[in-house]
């Protein structure tokens, strides 16, 4: 089966998943579905206590057993400390079989490899991995498909009843004994709790886990009490540290301060680029230092943007301080400044996963983008983007928001260095497609910039900007003329991992490293 990105999805892998071949970014505009509900056990005692003494006491009293699927958020990101702690639990019990369905895993989270295989877990869904356990997918170390899915399309797939969480943990930097959760108050904030409002919402049975009890009640509260079934006091839940490892700061790298100055003279030659208008970006050195560079153009002819949305940064709050900015909507913070704002800026507000980007409710922040300012590890002719599997073929990264925003926004950019070392970034096609090129309308360079063909709009308000266009095939012949054209990695025919288009379509697989010989899991 050929899908709509052009893709080859074995018809094997749609039978066991049931799902359908990807068919365009927008099919399933208007879908009609009912919403699922979790199994909720009413507490109608006041003098019942949802305190437990640690996690193992959680787990008994969630009724955890083989198979079933935990699910966890990543705000803490490299910092985070409760998907080990309560996965060596579980092990420690001997369940076995779990899924864990997570908003993202990193490289805080190589310990659980042992567990994928001595099977403690053999099921895995989330935005996307790094690290060792990235390896132990691409490797056929998992005895089930992968599924990585974006944060708009897990929450989806949750509130759809595609997944069905039986154990919510959720780390709290601050909640009370009846489980009213907060992002902020505590030893270990993290800005918001975003992702984890869908788990509250949907999973059978609600854990809070947190390292700062406070009096109750801990109000206003990001996830509410009525949704928590347990409360679980432990040392610490993270380091806030660790939340802005790898984030960006304003960039000395000249070539990406010159891709950054390409990008913001693209966006303001743009009839999006007036006062009110609505932008996110991405964490890259060339995202953030354009961010910087848009803030000074706005200032100088007094424009103002009306939304910034998405992962929110130090630079995009330092707009807001100023005044440049009239909302901040967050759903993630990649640094202690943005973590500090939130606190104190009544104009930098808390939303829900879905809200900013499930592609099934009826209307997400994502679609009301005008500009979005992505990376990626790979382009190709047709402007698809890889975001997930290196060039090497190991599972290094996640979809996030990417595919969500690249289809809501008006004005998609993705900014990419020609080459990523020896290796090009533009190329004829992508190791895996995680978002389709009909939503990528702009590719900055540090050797020019390519319009989509389908933008004929963009590149007639783009005609007398002096700006170095090119078309794709320029762009990936300069980077074939200078490393030469790399082999194709060697893929065994096993598919260890699918990527799902938000709408739970299948826009690629991933298949197991050919060197790697696959030994079934114990």
């Amino acid at each position: 089966m050929i899908n709509a990105a052009g893709r080859e999805i074995p018809e094997e892998i749609l039978k066991e998943t049931r799902k359908e071949a990807f068919k365009g970014a927008y099919a399933y505009d208007n879908y009609e579905y009912k919403k699922a509900a979790p199994t909720v056990h009413a507490l109608c005692d006041p003098t019942r206590s949802k305190l437990v003494e640690n996690i193992h006491e959680a787990l008994v009293k969630c009724g955890i057993k083989d198979g079933m699927t935990l699910s966890f958020h990543h705000h803490f990101r490299e910092g985070d400390y409760v998907v080990n702690m309560v996965m060596e639990e579980v092990h420690r019990m001997g369940v076995k079989d779990i899924t864990i369905c997570a908003s993202s895993l990193g490289k805080a989270h190589d310990p659980i490899v042992p567990y994928i295989e001595d099977g403690t877990i053999t099921g895995i869904q989330s935005s996307g991995v790094r690290g060792k356990i990235g390896e132990a997918i691409s490797t056929g170390r998992l005895k089930n498909l992968a599924i990585m899915r974006s944060h708009g399309g897990r929450v989806r797939a949750v509130e759809s009843g595609e997944v069905h969480i039986d154990i919510a943990f959720i780390g709290a930097p601050t909640c009370d004994e009846y489980g009213n959760m907060r992002a902020n108050g505590g030893k270990s904030d993290c800005g918001v709790l975003s992702y984890a409002m869908v788990d509250a919402e949907y999973a059978d049975k609600v854990v809070a886990v947190t390292d700062c009890l406070v009096p109750f009640p801990n109000a206003p509260a990001s996830i509410s009490m009525v949704h928590v079934d347990y409360v679980c006091v432990v040392d610490e839940i993270g380091n806030p540290e660790k939340i802005a490892t790898g984030a960006a700061k304003p960039t000395t790298d000249v070539r990406k301060i010159m891709m950054a100055d390409y990008c913001t003279k693209f966006v303001i030659n743009t009839p999006y680029f007036k006062e009110g208008f609505s932008y996110q970006t991405g964490v890259g050195g060339a995202s953030i230092a354009s961010t910087i560079s848009l803030g000074k153009i706005m200032e100088e002819r007094g424009i103002h943007m009306g939304l910034g949305l998405g992962g929110i940064t130090t630079p995009m709050c330092e707009l807001l301080e100023k005044g440049l900015v009239y909302k901040l909507v967050d759903t993630q913070d990649f640094d202690m400044g943005a973590i500090e704002s939130i606190k104190k800026n009544p104009n930098h507000i808390e939303i829900s996963a879905s809200e900013y980007a499930n592609p099934f409710n009826k209307g997400a922040y994502v679609n009301k983008l005008d500009f979005v300012i992505l990376a990626s590890l790979e382009v190709d002719v047709n402007f698809n983007c890889n975001v997930v599997v290196g060039s090497d073929g190991m599972i290094t990264g996640a979809q996030g928001g990417h595919p969500d925003t690249a289809a809501g926004a008006k004005c998609t950019i993705v900014i990419a260095p020609l080459l990523q070392g020896r290796i090009p970034a533009i190329c004829t096609n992508v190791t895996t497609v995680t978002t389709p090129g009909e939503t990528v309308d702009v590719v900055i360079t540090d050797y020019g910039i390519a319009i989509n063909p389908r933008r004929k709009d963009l590149m007639e308000c783009m005609k007398d900007v002096d700006l170095p266009f090119v078309t794709i095939e320029e762009l990936r012949d300069k980077a074939y003329a200078i490393v030469g054209e790399p082999d194709p990695v060697q893929f065994d025919d096993r598919v260890v991992g699918i990527i799902e288009a938000r709408d739970s379509t299948i826009i690629d697989v991933v298949r197991q490293i050919k060197e790697y010989e696959f030994t079934t899991p114990v």
